[in-house]
């Protein structure tokens, strides 16, 4: 904060009012709005990088861009140590956020907001031909972390794509008949080599909507390449919704854009660009693996669906038809995404019988004896129900609120403390959701903690259960603790409760006490 104070004094003559710090995106850069005496936003935004190089990359081309009449944010000042620098404020609203109703709405977008999109891919001929204009001067020198993209960068992306989300999706693949087909791609790819700026991340969220134009940001990862990858990651962001019938018109939007630069046809414009799609694809999982599967980020594990789709498509068109191997793998990937998605069908159908069994059931919720007229569903019964053989109660809790008491003056069982494992509360995307919703379970068990705690309580539980029913006794009390009483504790009472009951068919009560969620697994063995 203090470095950012005094490069804003340098450059203003005077103390800001305040100095806030904006949320972040998917660097490590920091971004920072600073305001004027009277309390309103003013013009200037903070960055503080972790990387020089990439600092340099962009308030270089920064510079060259605002020179040449192009929409960027222009930088304002920047410290001795090239670490912090002052840039123009161009506000909040992205396109990606501009464009938000006609997404959500299945990707039909309004009047004003296709024209927003079109107004930004056809700015994009001109950066891209921007380094063959006389007098510019050599743009790709700022170019971070690599000049251009050659094959290694190529390969980068495509093992990428093999390591982080085949390798972490389980999927069986011959490395060396995918690498002999990475190998082939990458030379098609690479077929092209002029001059032309590569923007590298082009696509809504980089580009900001102020005063009803379009302006250009995080192009520092800029460099030499062909222009059909920017095209492709604007238009094929899996994120986006873009209908193929609109994709077709910001084609025509962008070629028309293009001819002061290039004289292309549609059609071998097309054949081209479709290769990228596909590779550009591949890159996007490799990037939804890492930061969905490993890093357990909502928005990019929700977003794979989409690029399958994306990919399904590719297949459909023939465009790895000459990769063999790599359409065999990549056939695979839509074949799970389809058992996935049906295992996501079923889950959702099973909490939702339970929601609506719960719901409507009003005397099982309140503990009363009285007969109720709804059907349970199968392997529930009530509460009140009278049964001599053993009886396990779950519980899940937060510890803020107290241990659940044993009301059955039995006195007996375990509390275990699920607070030492991978906590999902700390992710905004998983706090309104608890350890019944798949993603939550899918965040719980990808880095394995959860099992191994559960491993160790199933061992005790275990023989818990049996000496209970050897002895005749007929209450067993469990209850499972975590701060919130929401994700792990829920997730833990849940499994445990089930496997109880799967293994012993004894009946088991589970609540789920902050969650107000009861109900019980009947008996179905004889003891």
């Amino acid at each position: 904060m203090e470095r950012i104070r005094q490069l804003y004094v340098s450059m203003t003559g005077h103390e800001p009012a305040d100095i806030l710090q904006l949320s972040g995106a998917g660097s490590n850069r920091k971004y920072f709005r600073l305001t004027n005496g009277d309390g309103q936003p003013l013009t200037v935004i903070a960055v503080v990088g972790t990387n020089v190089e990439e600092n340099r990359s962009f308030i270089a081309k920064s510079r060259i861009f605002h020179a040449e009449g192009l929409p960027v944010p222009k930088v304002l000042a920047v410290s001795e140590d090239e670490m912090v620098y002052l840039q123009e404020d161009l506000g909040d609203t992205s396109l990606y956020t501009y464009i938000a109703e006609g997404r959500n709405n299945g990707g039909r977008y309004s009047e004003a907001e296709e024209a927003a999109i079109c107004d930004a891919i056809r700015w994009l001929p001109r950066f891209q031909f921007l380094p063959l204009k006389q007098g510019v001067g050599d743009l790709f020198q700022y170019n971070y972390p690599q000049r251009e993209m050659d094959r290694t960068s190529v390969m980068f992306d495509l093992n990428y794509f093999k390591y982080c989300f085949l390798k972490l999706k389980g999927v069986e693949f011959n490395e060396y008949d995918l690498q002999h087909d990475f190998e082939a791609l990458a030379n098609d790819l690479l077929e092209e080599n002029e001059e032309t700026f590569l923007y590298r991340d082009f696509q809504s969220r980089n580009v900001m909507r102020k005063d009803g134009k379009s302006y250009f940001i995080d192009f520092q990862g800029g460099r030499k390449g062909p222009i059909y990858y920017d095209v492709a990651s604007f238009l094929w962001q899996s994120s986006a919704k873009f209908s193929n019938i609109l994709r077709e018109q910001l084609i025509d939007e962008y070629l028309d854009a293009l001819q002061p630069f290039r004289q292309v046809t549609k059609a071998a414009f097309m054949s081209k660009l479709h290769l990228f799609v596909f590779f550009r694809i591949l890159q996007v999982l490799g990037a939804y693996g890492y930061r969905g599967l490993w890093e357990k980020k909502a928005y990019f594990t929700n977003s794979i669906p989409l690029a399958i789709h994306n990919l399904q498509q590719e297949l459909a068109l023939g465009t790895c038809d000459s990769y063999p191997y790599l359409k065999e793998v990549s056939l695979s990937l839509v074949n799970l995404n389809a058992e996935d998605e049906k295992s996501r069908e079923e889950a959702a159908a099973k909490k939702a019988k339970v929601t609506a069994y719960l719901q409507n059931d009003k005397t099982y919720l309140s503990h009363t004896d009285t007969p109720h007229d709804s059907l349970p569903i199968e392997g529930m019964k009530s509460v009140g129900q009278k049964e001599t053989s053993l009886l396990v109660r779950v519980f899940s809790f937060s510890f803020k609120r107290g241990i659940p008491a044993d009301e059955t003056g039995n006195g007996g069982g375990y509390v275990f403390d699920c607070r030492s494992t991978h906590n999902p509360g700390r992710y905004d995307e998983y706090k309104p959701l608890t350890g019944l919703d798949q993603s939550v379970i899918d965040f719980l068990e990808a880095d394995g903690e959860i099992l191994t705690f559960l491993e160790s309580v199933y061992k005790i539980v275990d023989f818990h259960v049996a000496r209970f029913k050897e002895r005749g006794f007929t209450n067993l009390q469990i209850s499972f603790g975590c701060t919130g009483g929401r994700h792990r504790s829920v997730y833990s009472a849940q499994h445990v409760a089930e496997h109880i009951h799967q293994k012993f068919g004894v009946e088991v009560h589970i609540c789920h006490r902050e969650q107000n969620i009861e109900y019980s697994l009947t008996s179905n063995r004889t003891n």
